[in-house]
């Protein structure tokens, strides 16, 4: 039996050690529409331009300028118009592409955004069908988000942070209710954020699985197998509850900081030192690093985690008056994610405790996730992508859509 459950860990973090460069990098693009009453809505597509080089085989890099998109514009815009719609009882309105391009740098990543107005859509009817399927097929994470930058009637001025509407590959077609818009709606919408990021979040998870491995076992001496099954639940939940706890509070005074723009740091950096933390959580399985004090790595690491969450808000522009709702709902996210994994784990931890090879799979666990920690530090200390991490990406989407077909 634990041969299999070794064999199966090993395909497992084979595959989800896909994560490329930059892990906190969301695949998004998102619409941004601006409605007035007595003049055509206009809008502007953000689109990454990590996107726009995997769908048309572009070679742009951070530092393309304008100059450099317009050449590829005329495929692009055709792209997009075969893959967006809007439609009224007027009918379908029709994409006009107003030639403004612009481009957004940052943290982790570059964007073009190109502007537009709907053709015959003065005093149109509060419901707008939207469909907004650009690289939802050609990338299965992919998420597509729609945003209403300005709206009278919806009290909506120069808003940045309130989704109104999200796209996946099952939901690509919604309704847009204009008059419809509320703050709960965008507070909704960032717990979802929230949940998906730490779901999508490779590193994270590994990393919280270095914590819990030794939640239901206890040090009998300092060998590298020298432990001994907890004896009740009540001992390996509070351990979990503990290890937790620090956890959250690290990531939420760090994400606070850094969206408030009070502290920042290098992404490089950051993305880094997260990759270290798996490692040195691991070996600290191994070896004991803080003896008696496992929440003291949850707590200093967790910092960093925090600073990694704040640049996913810091790419969606969500930086204005919603600021505090953003925060609480993206960490309510967070939370609620960070339970399910855990829920899902720390019960088949438990029952597999009492088994005597036990500590050989802790500790061969722990040496699979030290080996992945410094495949993942080396790219991106270094700024390189080593020759595996394309096929093993290839086959991290392969699984996560084959989990996400089973439990649909």
């Amino acid at each position: 039996m634990l041969r299999k459950i070794l064999f199966s860990a090993v395909i497992v973090l084979s595959i989800l050690s896909s994560v490329n460069l930059n892990a906190h990098n969301p695949n998004r693009s998102i619409i941004y529409l601006k409605i007035y009453e007595a003049s055509n809505i206009t809008g502007e597509y953000h689109i990454n331009v990590d996107e726009l080089n995997e769908v048309f085989g572009l070679q742009l890099d951070k530092f393309f300028t304008v100059d450099d998109f317009v050449e590829h514009n005329d495929i692009i815009e055709k792209y997009l118009l075969s893959t967006t719609r809007f439609k009224t009882k007027k009918g379908l309105h029709e994409i006009i592409f107003t030639d403004e391009f612009t481009t957004i740098r940052t943290v982790n990543g570059s964007f073009i955004t190109m502007g537009f107005y709907l053709k015959n859509s003065i005093s149109i009817a509060d419901n707008i069908e939207v469909t907004f399927k650009s690289f939802l097929k050609e990338d299965p994470l992919h998420l597509n988000y729609l945003t209403i930058w300005y709206n009278w009637k919806s009290g909506l001025i120069n808003n940045e942070a309130m989704i109104a509407l999200v796209f996946d590959e099952e939901n690509p077609t919604k309704i847009l209710t204009i008059t419809d818009t509320s703050i709960w709606k965008g507070f909704k919408a960032m717990i979802k954020e929230g949940i998906w990021h730490i779901w999508i979040g490779i590193d994270h998870i590994l990393f919280l699985l270095a914590l819990i491995l030794p939640s239901v076992v206890r040090r009998r001496d300092n060998t590298i197998f020298g432990w001994e099954p907890v004896r009740n639940f009540k001992t390996a939940f509070f351990y979990i509850i503990k290890v937790v706890t620090f956890f959250t509070i690290a990531h939420t005074i760090t994400l606070t900081l850094a969206s408030l723009q009070l502290i920042s740091m290098p992404s490089w950096l950051v993305e880094s030192i997260i990759a270290f933390s798996i490692g040195l959580a691991a070996f600290h399985n191994i070896k004991p690093i803080f003896k008696l004090k496992d929440w003291a790595i949850a707590f200093i690491f967790g910092l960093f985690h925090g600073f990694g969450f704040a640049s996913v808000l810091s790419d969606l522009g969500l930086t204005n008056e919603f600021l505090t709702l953003s925060l609480l709902g993206f960490n309510i996210g967070v939370e609620i994610g960070q339970l399910v994994i855990i829920a899902a784990i720390f019960p088949i931890l438990y029952i597999m405790r009492n088994l005597k090879l036990y500590p050989k799979f802790l500790v061969f666990m722990s040496v699979l996730l030290i080996i992945m920690s410094i495949y993942w530090f080396i790219e991106r200390v270094f700024d390189i992508d080593l020759p595996a991490d394309e096929y093993l990406r290839q086959k991290l989407y392969e699984f996560v859509i084959s989990i996400w077909v089973l439990i649909r």
